[in-house]
């Protein structure tokens, strides 16, 4: 049988480390499609199936993944989901490329190249859908500073290594006040990153002039730096050192403090609503050719004084043509209640992501009912 968001919403709340208070209760879909209504983008699940599905990748993604499994779990005990993250989003889309996931979480799209690739696995090719939303945080660990502001050419001169002291008169500008004098320390992904595509795809879009490295999973500085793999890699280097800083995703930095961003005159910390915001305002589709994909950039001429300026966007990337129809099935089950507004109300509460937008997700289910 298949169940509507109505039974979903009380599977859910049985289950305390996802409840979703405030969560509407009516509404449901039962057919095979989502649109947008009073209560969202809804979707099925069907519990009549069973089976494994293997997927890895974007670390920024595993606090989500290990809440949207323990959801579908709840209403669905019979299909198990293995998610590593310990791949990253790089390791990920390579695994997946060769035929070891079900899907990659990727915090970038399949490049031109591996969208080519693609083909030999996928048929038509590989699809890149919308499923988290979330920034990048600058994360620090300065002896006695507790808050800190910069902008968007500060910080491309910090990871460019062409400010190598807390007391540069540039930070000093940003904070309005000096900070202690001291070494930094720079701290980046050594493996394929997402993280690093998105923090990189916003130091070319705010500071070409200083950032001339080209935009990329791989990190271009060498030197003064110390490479960590995964989130968990970059977070652990910045808490155990002094006058550190590093970027992360937000939902992985713990107890450490983030910078506030300045734009537009504005510093501005993190929150879901500033991203998104960010979201509304500066992202487009622009589409790998094949039918049906989602993926999406940014223009970070747009970016206002609400906006958080480091949006990290994360794909769920898998294949428009399954060779076993059973194991497109269990995908398309899962990534649909993942790209429901009540998966995204998941990810929100546990990962505190912000939400992707219902005219999204309504998208990544119309192209989820076409894999096959």
């Amino acid at each position: 049988m298949k169940i509507t968001r109505i039974a979903q919403v009380g599977a859910f709340a049985a289950v305390a480390a996802i409840a979703l208070a405030g969560c509407s209760s009516s509404g449901s879909n039962g057919g095979a499609s989502a649109s947008p209504s009073a209560t969202g983008v809804t979707s099925t699940i069907d519990t009549t199936l069973s089976g494994t599905i293997t997927a890895g990748g974007s670390s920024a993604q595993a606090n989500a993944e290990t809440a949207w499994i323990t959801a579908y779990n709840a209403t669905n005990k019979n299909v198990t989901i293995n998610y590593d993250k310990s791949q990253g989003s790089g390791g990920g889309r390579t695994n997946w490329l060769n035929g070891a996931y079900d899907f990659a979480g990727s915090d970038a799209p399949l490049s031109a190249d591996e969208t080519t690739k693609s083909a030999a696995l996928c048929t038509e090719g590989g699809l890149n859908l919308p499923i988290y939303l979330d920034g990048v945080s600058i994360i620090f660990n300065v002896s006695g500073v507790t808050s800190l502001k910069l902008s968007a050419t500060t910080i491309a001169k910090i990871f460019a290594l062409q400010i190598t002291d807390w007391s540069d008169p540039a930070i000093t500008a940003d904070n309005g006040t000096a900070l202690p004098a001291g070494p930094i320390t720079t701290v980046a992904r050594s493996d394929g990153s997402g993280t690093t595509q998105n923090f990189t795809n916003y130091l070319v879009g705010t500071a070409p002039s200083v950032w001339t490295h080209k935009a990329g999973s791989s990190w271009p500085i060498t030197g003064n730096v110390s490479l960590q793999k995964g989130t968990s890699g970059v977070v652990g280097a910045v808490k155990s050192g002094n006058g550190t800083i590093g970027y992360a995703d937000h939902s992985g930095i713990g107890s450490l403090t983030a910078a506030s961003i300045i734009q537009s005159g504005t510093a501005i910390a993190f929150s879901a609503d500033a991203v998104a915001k960010t979201f509304e305002v500066a992202a487009t589709t622009k589409s790998n050719g094949v039918a049906g994909d989602l993926s999406q950039v940014f223009d970070y001429s747009k970016l206002t004084a609400e906006t958080y300026p480091i949006p990290l966007l994360s794909y769920a990337i898998t294949c428009t043509t399954f060779k076993d129809a059973t194991q497109a099935k269990l995908v398309k089950s899962y990534l649909g209640f993942v790209a429901s507004t009540l998966g995204q109300q998941v990810a929100a509460k546990n990962a505190g992501s912000a939400p992707v937008p219902d005219e999204i997700l309504t998208k990544v289910q119309a192209t989820l009912a076409t894999i096959k």
